[in-house]
C-alpha cells in the first residue's frame, strides 16, 4: 500500500490538513503525520470576517502525530503533503523538515502543497522555475523564490500539485489523487 507523509505543526489550518489527510486514505493510501514531537498538533480554523481586514483564527481539533521529523525515514514514503495555515512559516526553519522536503523534490516524488504550504519548499529554493498556487497574499514571496504563481484551485506541475487554500479542496483533491496515483500505478484512485 502506498504511503504519504503529512508534514505539519501547530497552527496548521484544520481544513488544509484534514481534507488531504482523509482524501489520500480514501484513495487507498496510508498516511503518517509528522511534526516536531509526538505531541498532538493543535490545528486552527481560519475564517473570513467582514469586520476584520485579515482572516481570524481560533483553535480547531488536535491531530495525533505518528513520527517526529527527526525520526522520518524518507525511503518509507511515496508522497509528501504540506498543509497551510501558520505552521509552514515556522516548520521550514527545522533542518529535518528541509531534509525531508529536499528528498521528495530530488527524487521527483509527488508533493502536495496547500495554501501557505508552498512557503516550505520556497525557502529552500525548490520552487525556482516551477508553477504553483498559493494563498494570494504570499504570491510575491513565491515569485521572489522563482516560482510562477497560477491563480487556480488545482495547479499541477509534473510531480507538484498545489492550491490556494481550503475553498479549493474539491478540485485540489481530485488533482492530488491523480498525481499521487500516477506515481504508484492505477491501483489507488
Amino acid at each position: 500500500m502506498p504511503r504519504a507523509l503529512l508534514l505539519t505543526g501547530d497552527a496548521a489550518e484544520e481544513l488544509d490538513t484534514m481534507y488531504p489527510y482523509y482524501r489520500v486514505q480514501e484513495g487507498g493510501w496510508d498516511v503518517d503525520v509528522s511534526s516536531r514531537t509526538r505531541r498532538d498538533v493543535q490545528l486552527v480554523i481560519h475564517e473570513f470576517d467582514p469586520n476584520s481586514d485579515a482572516y481570524v483564527e481560533k483553535n480547531g481539533r488536535k491531530l495525533p502525530v505518528d513520527v517526529p521529523w527527526a525520526e522520518v525515514d524518507v525511503e518509507r514514503y511515496d508522497a509528501l503533503i504540506i498543509p497551510g495555515g501558520r505552521a509552514p512559516e515556522w516548520i521550514r526553519v527545522d533542518a529535518d523538515v528541509r531534509r525531508i522536503t529536499e528528498h521528495f523534490f530530488a527524487r521527483n516524488l509527488p508533493i502536495a502543497l496547500v495554501c501557505h504550504g508552498a512557503q516550505v519548499p520556497a525557502v529552500y529554493g525548490l520552487l525556482k522555475g516551477r508553477k504553483t498556487a498559493c494563498f494570494p497574499p504570499i504570491t510575491g514571496d513565491m515569485e521572489n523564490a522563482g516560482a510562477t504563481v497560477i491563480d487556480a484551485p488545482d495547479v499541477v506541475d509534473g510531480n507538484l500539485v498545489s492550491c490556494r487554500g481550503w475553498p479549493d479542496m474539491p478540485q485540489f483533491g481530485r488533482a492530488m489523487m491523480e498525481v499521487f496515483s500516477k506515481s504508484v500505478g492505477p491501483a489507488s484512485a
